[in-house]
């Protein structure tokens, strides 16, 4: 299970509340349960550590973070 990133008890609140009413989950809930916030689907493979470490501060599975980053390979 992944750790959450240390918040001030306020911000997580505020946060967990915020992700309750878009995505109907907490936040942290879904980072200790290795759930995406976003999608609700496992939460285990990362192509990189970056995206690994962005999980544990917003709660998104690599393919929601890709979508939300607009991350394309061509790209790079």
């Amino acid at each position: 299970m992944a750790k959450p990133t240390w918040k001030t008890e306020g911000v997580r609140k505020a946060l967990d509340e915020m992700t309750s009413d878009i995505y109907g989950r907490s936040g942290s809930n879904a980072i200790e349960n290795d759930i995406c916030v976003s999608c609700g689907e496992p939460a285990v493979e990362f192509t990189d550590e970056l995206s690994r470490r962005e999980f544990a501060i917003s709660g998104l599975c690599q393919k929601c973070q890709d979508n939300i980053f607009n991350y394309d390979e061509d790209e790079v």
